[in-house]
């Protein structure tokens, strides 16, 4: 049974007091313990958690990275950076499983790849005076992966919730910096940003995943006609981790897919 905590934000008032990012709504992810049993058993590779400093967000960040198991420090593989939704920060990505994921997709025959994210904060990775997640996410965040080895020449995108908006968004604003984006019961409303920026993803492969009991459901139907290319799945699910991880393993074989060289 879907357990979803739900925040409806209407009106221009509203709107106003979320940053000035106008009307939307936001579902915060689901209890702790809510589809924690589908995370894949196998072992961990190089996972961390590290804090960096961002300038572009003027605070300290969580950095978090996981490299599939049996590939070391993950020197030279391609990266998929990873948007969080409005309850998350990067410091819950462990216990999401991210890694666990990773390692079962690499078994399964996805080429190897990277995640890396930092903490975006509340914003839903638009800019808010001088606190620019998104851009945090386009320069810093490459930048720091960079420093590790990884190969930044090859970025993907994946995020849910606010993050699909996020990551949406982000495609949107550089246009061919990314190889593909995966979105996630994308938090968008007809009409912003993301809606209005859609004919820009035109060339970049996009696909969209969503549950019918979501209440994004029919923004992201509509959404899908409108970004030129796009790719969805629907299934029963909503606004929850149980759905989302349901999900995990066929977007993670999409970005292995496209990030590998072939």
């Amino acid at each position: 049974m879907d357990r979803r905590r739900a925040l409806l934000l209407g009106g221009a008032a509203a709107g106003a007091a979320v940053a000035g990012l106008g009307v939307w709504r936001a579902f915060a992810d689901t209890p702790d313990d809510d589809g924690f049993e589908l995370i894949p058993a196998v072992p961990l590779g190089d996972e961390r958690v590290e804090q960096r400093d961002s300038a572009t967000r003027g605070r300290q960040v969580d950095f978090y990275t996981a490299v599939p198991e049996g590939h070391g420090d993950g020197r030279g593989l391609p990266v998929c950076l990873v948007l969080h939704g409005a309850s998350a920060t990067a410091a819950d990505f462990p216990r999401f499983g991210f890694g666990r994921f990773l390692t079962d997709a690499v078994r399964r025959g996805v080429p190897p790849f990277v995640l890396a994210g930092a903490t975006g904060g509340r914003l839903r990775w638009e800019p808010s005076g001088a606190d620019d997640p998104g851009r945090m996410a386009a320069e810093e965040l490459p930048a720091w992966c960079g420093q590790r080895g990884f190969d930044v020449g090859r970025i993907a995108l994946w995020g849910w919730s606010m993050g699909g908006y996020g990551v949406l968004r982000l495609a949107e604003r550089f246009p061919g910096a990314h190889r593909a984006v995966a979105a996630f019961s994308p938090a968008v409303a007809r009409g912003d940003a993301v809606f209005a920026g859609a004919a820009g993803l035109a060339g970049t492969p996009v696909s969209l995943w969503c549950g019918r009991q979501d209440g994004f459901y029919d923004a992201v139907r509509e959404l899908e006609g409108r970004i030129p290319g796009a790719k969805a799945a629907y299934a029963e699910g909503g606004h929850t981790r149980r759905y989302w991880n349901t999900i995990t393993p066929a977007a993670f074989d999409f970005l292995g897919r496209t990030l590998s060289p072939a």
